[in-house]
């Protein structure tokens, strides 16, 4: 691979933002994307030689063999482009579906490349031919981008728009097909690897959430035990407990603070609160995963946790779901001793209005 742009290559990154920025907060003006629900990817092609680099530059092709195909069909012969893999399945973008394609055995990846294809949205070009575009300003790089003619059905390019008004119409509807929220670019920068150049404007919901253990922090010592994360849950149709995430950013000081708080509530190995507690096992009688359980994401790593009697509940912050559980960690708002656990149902997170991925992603697989 000879290319003006070579491999390992950091994405440029964003910034959070409250609400999407007026175009005349920077002096160009911004340009508004989608902000897909997928794998970053930076995709270099020379010839019939792909790579695809993830946020961390590590190679993912063999994970997504049709979209190594799909690039070689669509992609000019020699450029490197930066964007995002996403799988839609009725309609909707699925992470969840997604994240199975990381899988160690390749039968088990052509199988889903079959039943469950993927796509790549392209959202900027750093090189096309022998010229490195990255010094150019976005607006140029947008022109070039739109030269390659990219309109499906396994390879588009993003939609994007310079109507702030749009751009808040999009963040609304959106989400109804599983997209995340609204990126702002400025229409002058220059690609900047591994900055936080853009701004990124994301969902946000409150969830009062029942507490039922904690993971102790890195570097928790026996002297002086700190907490990690708080585990949560919320209760399903038939009144199980399901785990659906961890909030775990806090000062050291309330690490150790909680410890002490939440002792009177630990459930003790080999009683009778232990073999009744919802998650005294690894999987509940559906088959989900609970808090112990080792994950493709997790191998290697301890997550063992401190089971606690189920009593306390949380108010807490979080972005969108993914399947039955948090996408990202949520964030700790207050505590809701005015509630009871078993009010903290699935019933109370908000749905999106569906809306119709065919309308940004005619043809994609999974789309129709």
């Amino acid at each position: 691979m000879d290319l003006p742009v070579m491999p390992p290559l950091l994405p440029m990154l964003a910034r959070p933002a409250p609400e999407v920025p007026e175009p005349d907060a920077t002096a160009a003006g911004y340009v508004y994307e989608p902000k897909w629900d997928g794998f970053r990817a930076i995709v270099y092609r020379d010839g019939a030689e792909v790579r695809i680099d993830s946020r961390n530059a590590r190679p993912m092709e063999r994970y997504f063999p049709e979209v190594v195909d799909a690039v070689r069909a669509a992609l000019p012969e020699r450029c490197v482009v930066d964007g995002e893999i996403v799988l839609a399945q009725d309609g909707r973008l699925e992470f969840e579906v997604l994240s199975q394609r990381i899988h160690p055995a390749a039968s088990r990846v052509r199988l889903l490349a079959e039943q469950t294809p993927a796509s790549l949205v392209v959202f900027d070009v750093l090189a096309l031919g022998d010229d490195d575009l990255t010094a150019l300003p976005l607006g140029r790089r947008q022109e070039v981008l739109d030269g390659l003619g990219l309109d499906g059905p396994q390879v588009h390019a993003t939609p994007r728009t310079r109507d702030v008004g749009l751009a808040r119409q999009w963040f609304d509807q959106f989400e109804g097909a599983g997209l995340d929220g609204v990126v702002a670019k400025p229409l002058d920068g220059t690609y900047q690897a591994n900055k936080r150049a853009m701004l990124k404007i994301k969902h946000g919901r409150e969830a009062d959430v029942v507490l039922a253990g904690y993971r102790l922090h890195k570097s928790s010592t026996v002297a002086q035990p700190l907490v990690g994360s708080l585990l949560l849950g919320l209760h399903d149709d038939e009144g199980r407990l399901q785990f659906v995430g961890v909030a775990a950013s806090f000062p050291m000081a309330r690490r150790a603070e909680l410890v002490a708080e939440l002792a009177p509530l630990v459930v003790e190995p080999g009683t009778s609160q232990a073999d009744d507690h919802p998650w005294s096992g690894w999987e509940n009688p559906a088959g989900e995963r609970m808090p112990g359980a080792v994950s493709r994401w997790s191998a290697g790593k301890d997550l063992s946790f401190t089971p606690l009697r189920p009593e306390r509940v949380l108010e807490v912050a979080y972005d969108h779901m993914e399947g039955a559980r948090f996408r990202h960690t949520a964030r700790f708002r207050r505590w809701r001793d005015d509630r009871d656990p078993a009010s903290c149902t699935y019933a109370q997170l908000d749905e999106p209005v569906r809306y119709d991925l065919g309308g940004i992603l005619p043809g994609a697989p999974g789309v129709a």
